[in-house]
């Protein structure tokens, strides 16, 4: 059974789309981190990122999932459906046993095929185009469970994802130590991840290894396009330089805001942009993936108005996120482009930074 970290049932959110979109579907997977250990997993129990039951409804629509033109240009008359977050695995455990002492269920995997075909049933089934989309741990979901939503929907539909700072680099934290490493590694042994990731890379690789796009990306066979910060804010916190890197704190305004930094943070900061632009460069080519890689200091760019499609939003050749995915979605413009180090796209400093999670590691 396909249930949330307490054992209730899994739960999403439909707005119906009219008009020309009738027929055009977008799913986005909410994002919230993950639980690696059973302490962890318990606190989430009690919490909307593990049970149904504390799920607030109904729920606001905006960016990537609003319904009004000016605030979502391509988007507003699809149908759009959120589907909420509470297995702490982006979508992949399935752990068969409940032990009684926690009556933790480890269950992500089945969740995300059976709100598909829950949706399936409402009207997907006719789709004419559909988006699997997601911001943060939703966004790493949207890219291992992409072709396996593309299998799920009509042959005859345009099937494309977005991930949303879903692109999760290996790097070692400032210690020298591999500490987001080892925290992937406990999350899939916990969850039972291993058997849900995909097979070309858990076929070379150990599993934990899998959860990092860089090692997944280049077998994806539906297109693909990645949104994200090269200063990525929740990892530049959380595995870059966690707490346990940092016992001092010396990096506390740094992580907080960037433009707190001190000339030879910046510099550390500048060095990790180049780790994630390896890791992305790393990948196959393919002629199908797009993707709107910004320097600025701020975490998921499809949920937030402010940072999906506003007149002070970020940009790159002069276009929005918003824009550049739909311009990519609908083949008029294979939108690759890579922003130049931080500070130079003055579009960042009319963008806040928001602190989107606590730090976890």
């Amino acid at each position: 059974m396909a249930v949330c970290l307490d054992g209730s049932p899994p739960a999403y959110h439909l707005h119906r789309g009219f008009g020309s979109g009738i027929n055009n579907w977008l799913i986005q997977l909410e994002g919230g981190g993950w639980c690696h250990n059973i302490t962890n997993c318990l606190a989430r129990k009690e919490s909307r990122l593990g049970s149904s039951k504390n799920m607030a409804s109904p729920l606001a629509f905006s960016g990537i999932l609003h319904n009004k033109p000016i605030f979502n240009p391509d988007f507003y008359t699809w149908n759009r459906v959120k589907i909420r977050y509470c297995d702490g695995s982006s979508f992949t455990g399935d752990v068969k046993k409940v032990s009684p002492a926690t009556n933790l269920h480890f269950r992500g995997a089945r969740i995300f095929p059976a709100v598909i075909n829950d949706l399936l049933a409402k009207g997907m089934k006719n789709a004419k185009n559909a988006i699997l989309s997601g911001c943060s741990a939703g966004g790493l979901a949207s890219i291992l469970h992409c072709d396996q939503f593309r299998e799920l929907l009509p042959k005859t539909a345009q099937v494309k994802c977005f991930s949303d700072a879903g692109y999760f680099v290996n790097v070692k934290a400032i210690s020298g130590e591999p500490i987001f490493e080892k925290y992937y590694d406990d999350i899939v042994t916990l969850h039972g991840s291993a058997q849900n990731l995909p097979k070309s890379c858990t076929s070379k690789l150990k599993p934990g290894l899998c959860f990092f796009p860089q090692n997944v990306v280049s077998d994806i066979k539906t297109p693909l396009f990645l949104i994200n910060s090269a200063y990525d804010h929740w990892q530049v916190r959380n595995a870059f330089i966690p707490g346990v890197a940092d016992p001092s704190g010396k990096w506390s305004k740094c992580k907080l805001n960037i433009l707190n930094c001190l000339p030879n943070q910046l510099k550390i900061l500048q060095e990790y942009r180049l780790e994630f632009l390896k890791a992305l460069f790393g990948l196959k080519p393919s002629p199908e993936r797009g993707y709107f890689i910004d320097s600025c200091y701020l975490h998921c760019q499809t949920e937030l108005q402010m940072f999906w499609h506003m007149p002070n939003s970020s940009r790159l050749s002069n276009k929005t996120v918003a824009q550049a995915a739909a311009d990519w979605f609908f083949n008029r413009n294979l939108f690759r482009k890579i922003d130049c180090p931080y500070p130079c796209n003055k579009s960042c400093t009319k963008t806040p930074t928001l602190l989107l999670d606590s730090d976890l590691l």
